[in-house]
């Protein structure tokens, strides 16, 4: 069966979808929508796809399933309708920036048995897939701490500061997801730091650019996250496992990885430079996921309530940076999280 794909979005994180979708043997990308044209034609050219309205989309028979790469504020709009239009729906993270509304628009995927993927493309890079395929295989023993660093090379733009809902809901929502899926456990406590070290204006416009956060489950396992919006030697993503048996860890990758050794010392290239590169095979293992799980009928992971659990977290972490005091959660929900499906 082929998956015929709709997009939503045809900006930076819209081509990268398209690419996947059309490197996809299993999926065929059939319309593009964009309110710029001029973008939307570009991808359309490229993969053969029409450019086509979103109220079109939701009434095309050639249509299986959409990626939803709109600004935030349309998420939730664009699934509860694509939901009632008995689309899949695969949609970029978060939902929404209100907890409330996530909760609201889940509750229409619920109701019309939608299948809901969000995008934390992170658990598909093959790097960090093989630390918690360790993990699963006992090779550390039990899971007792997780150390995330997330360090983007530059600060973004500050109109998308004002739009993005914080740093937390922004960046290290991608490490609340992933210190969930490598510990195993819901979350229960929240203590965060956050500052402004990098740009100033950042502040002025109501966010930070510098953070710390230590997450802890109800069983006492911990998770250290570590933020910044400045590397000036490129994009920072580690990730290190501490287990009753030993230790795994991710280092950073590179676009080649040598290593050179004459006079002047030992070298290596740089790093990527930014998520587009760094985790080019997460976003196409991902969509094959999502591809399968349509195809077969099965369970899409990361869900709905993935993007939930990640947004109350980030909400928690603004609540402790704002109060200066760890924020206990709710732990009546708690469960074990499973393998990634």
């Amino acid at each position: 069966m082929t998956v015929r794909f709709g997009l939503l979005g045809a900006g930076r994180i819209g081509k990268v979808h398209a690419q996947a979708v059309g490197s996809n043997t299993q999926g065929r990308l059939v319309a593009v929508a964009d309110t710029f044209e001029k973008a939307a034609k570009e991808i359309s050219a490229a993969y053969g796809a029409e450019v086509r309205t979103i109220e079109a989309m939701e009434r095309a028979s050639d249509i299986d399933a959409v990626v939803i790469c709109t600004p935030t504020d349309t998420h939730a709009d664009l699934i509860e309708r694509f939901a009632r239009a008995g689309k899949a729906i695969f949609c970029e993270k978060p939902i929404d920036l209100d907890v409330k509304r996530v909760e609201k628009c889940l509750a229409v995927v619920d109701k019309t048995r939608a299948a809901l993927m969000v995008g934390f493309n992170r658990r598909f890079d093959p790097h960090f897939a093989a630390v918690r395929k360790a993990i699963d295989e006992g090779a550390i023993g039990a899971v007792e701490m997780v150390t995330i660093t997330s360090r983007d090379p530059g600060a973004p733009p500050l109109d998308y500061v004002a739009r993005s809902g914080g740093i937390f809901r922004d960046m290290t929502i991608h490490d609340f997801d992933m210190a969930r899926f490598l510990l195993g456990e819901e979350l229960v406590a929240v203590s965060a730091h956050a500052s402004v070290l990098v740009d100033k204006k950042i502040g002025e416009a109501g966010d930070f650019d510098s953070a710390s956060v230590i997450l802890e489950t109800a069983t006492g396992k911990q998770c250290v996250i570590s933020n910044s919006r400045r590397a000036t030697y490129g994009y920072d993503q580690r990730i290190e496992v501490h287990g009753s048996k030993g230790m795994i860890a991710a280092e950073n990758q590179r676009p080649v990885s040598i290593e050179l050794a004459n006079e002047k010392g030992y070298t290596r290239p740089p790093l990527h430079d930014f998520f587009m590169t760094r985790y080019i095979d997460a976003y196409a293992n991902e969509i094959v996921a999502f591809i399968a799980a349509v195809t077969a009928g099965t369970k899409t992971s990361p869900s709905g309530q993935d993007g939930l659990a990640a947004l109350k977290l980030a909400d928690a972490a603004l609540k402790s940076v704002k109060q200066r005091k760890a924020i206990r959660l709710d732990t009546a929900a708690e469960r074990n999280l499973g393998p990634m499906s």
